[in-house]
């Protein structure tokens, strides 16, 4: 093993050395710059433009996945904030991942009016207002399941256990 280091050690250090000395003209080096020089200006800021735009498009996909009833405002957010620099995008994000308690609350749901309407959904045949209810039937018996699942445990826990005593 030491042998081998001994005998890359001068060929690696003698490598740039060897390749200008072998040919690598100031003719070679111009042209690789010429090509390097039209590479940072015409393909890196697309790159980054491209990469930007990916970026703060992100809130609006999430909104959009889980059916966030203020997805179109997190759209118009997430298109402001590429237009002023990002500066809004935080406030599309917190927007996007916040639980909408308050249009819960207004129009008993938190899911938007498209999660309802979309053809492929199990509410597809009914009207707007009846798939609003048997959602949230389907979530009341899902609280109900885990909720027994609790009692369950507990009752497994601590079968003689008597409240009082």
């Amino acid at each position: 093993m030491l042998k081998i280091r001994h005998l890359l050690a001068p060929l690696i250090c003698g490598l740039p050395f060897s390749v200008y000395a072998a040919g690598a003209t100031r003719h070679f080096e111009q042209i690789l710059a010429d090509y390097m020089v039209w590479l940072v200006i015409l393909i890196v800021p697309v790159a980054v433009i491209y990469i930007f735009w990916k970026v703060h498009i992100l809130p609006e996909i999430y909104a959009e996945k889980v059916h966030h009833p203020q997805a179109k405002l997190i759209q118009v957010i997430c298109l402001m904030s590429i237009v002023f620099g990002g500066i809004l995008w935080p406030l599309a994000w917190i927007l996007a991942y916040s639980k909408p308690v308050l249009h819960k609350i207004a129009y008993g749901t938190d899911k938007s009016d498209e999660y309802y309407l979309d053809p492929e959904s199990e509410h597809a045949d009914k009207p707007l207002s009846l798939a609003k209810i048997d959602n949230e039937i389907t979530n009341l018996k899902e609280k109900l399941y885990g909720l027994e699942a609790r009692r369950e445990k507990v009752l497994d826990q601590n079968p003689n256990q008597v409240v009082g005593s």
